[in-house]
């Protein structure tokens, strides 16, 4: 039976009974005693009796960790075990972990313990490994990272990934407030993303690592769809010489756009003998409307072929380029849009990132 010297938190309350409820090993005791605060954060101790031998679970406590907390933590514990016995297993309880945090302390042999459930310890006579999805609070701060404003600032950093940027650089190319800038790299060193250099107003980041956040930002899109506003059908779009019109109209009409989808692709890194839709984001405008006109474009729910996505912002038109005289979205932005296609677009969107992105 489990022995309680003094109340403790409701998380390590709940990891203890998770422990209780695993077969071959039994929770002696739960130590809260004020003598352990003396041992760096370590704020409890619980004793297990396993079938090889008994094992000490010495516990810390934070709100979220990431891997910068985490390797921070993994040196106070190499500093800890001169003071305390050699045998102590280190674990963090903590209320969201991210991945890579997980990913840090299992490699270290160090047990963990959030609040949605999941559970890596290591020891003798015990191998737990529980993986949860993560709880609420933290998959909220990570999915807002990618929509929105926050967007942007991933995407200047990902147009540019060995650029070295302050705050004021981001805001400007991401075009945001500089406050939105901060608070993203602040969030993106949190994860490790992020390699800086100097202090203060002079403070400089990079990407460590710009495959790892554009595959995060894939994962975080995998199952969603791209919003279609209107579809058209214009006569002789299939030719190239009809697309360098489209352009050449939409341009004449002062209309903000850029293709993306397969028809960009293509012209990034040609995969397919030919593409049969031309789909474009677009803000919308009266110079939009008589571009459709001039076009001959009509409105059709069935056998498009011209797509138009339209958006009230500039955020899927950022770090557009112009190739061949039609502006086409950001490889990165094409990249996305294709994960969210259809038929053969998955196998387009790691063409175009193996020969165009690069990472």
């Amino acid at each position: 039976m489990t022995e309680y010297i003094s109340p403790g938190c409701a998380l390590i309350e709940r990891f203890v009974a998770t422990l209780e409820a695993l077969p071959n090993v039994d929770v002696e005791s739960v130590l809260w005693d004020s003598s352990l605060a003396c041992l760096r954060q370590i704020v409890a101790e619980v004793r297990l009796r396993t079938t090889v031998e008994p094992v000490v679970v010495a516990i810390t406590t934070k709100k979220t960790a990431c891997p910068r907390d985490v390797r921070q933590l993994l040196s106070q514990f190499k500093e800890l075990r001169s003071v305390y016995r050699a045998d102590v297993q280190f674990l963090l309880a903590a209320e969201s972990l991210s991945p890579g945090a997980k990913e840090l302390l299992q490699a270290e042999h160090v047990g963990y313990y959030d609040s949605g459930g999941s559970l890596f310890l290591s020891a003798p006579g015990v191998y737990v490994l529980i993986d949860k999805p993560q709880p609420k609070p933290q998959e909220k701060t990570v999915r807002s990272l990618f929509s929105g404003r926050r967007a942007n600032v991933l995407h200047a950093l990902l147009i540019h990934p060995q650029d070295w940027f302050g705050v004021t650089d981001v805001s400007l190319r991401a075009q945001v407030a500089p406050s939105t800038a901060s608070d993203v790299l602040g969030e993106l060193e949190r994860f490790d993303w992020l390699a800086s250099r100097g202090k203060g107003p002079g403070k400089e980041r990079h990407l460590r690592e710009p495959g790892e956040l554009l595959n995060a930002w894939a994962e975080r899109l995998a199952g969603s769809t791209v919003p279609i506003s209107r579809r058209y059908y214009v006569p002789g779009l299939k030719s190239d010489a009809q697309i360098q019109r489209l352009g050449r109209v939409f341009d004449e009409h002062q209309v903000v756009y850029a293709v993306s989808f397969e028809a960009a692709a293509q012209r990034y890194a040609p995969f397919l003998s030919s593409v049969s839709q031309v789909r474009a984001w677009l803000i919308p405008s009266p110079g939009a409307d008589a571009a459709f006109a001039e076009l001959d474009a009509r409105f059709v729910t069935e056998g498009a072929n011209l797509t138009v996505i339209e958006t009230k912002t500039a955020g899927e038109l950022l770090f557009r380029e112009q190739v061949n005289g039609l502006w086409l979205a950001s490889p990165v932005q094409v990249y996305l849009d294709l994960l969210r296609g259809e038929g053969r677009a998955k196998e387009m969107a790691e063409h175009l990132r193996r020969e165009r992105i690069g990472f």
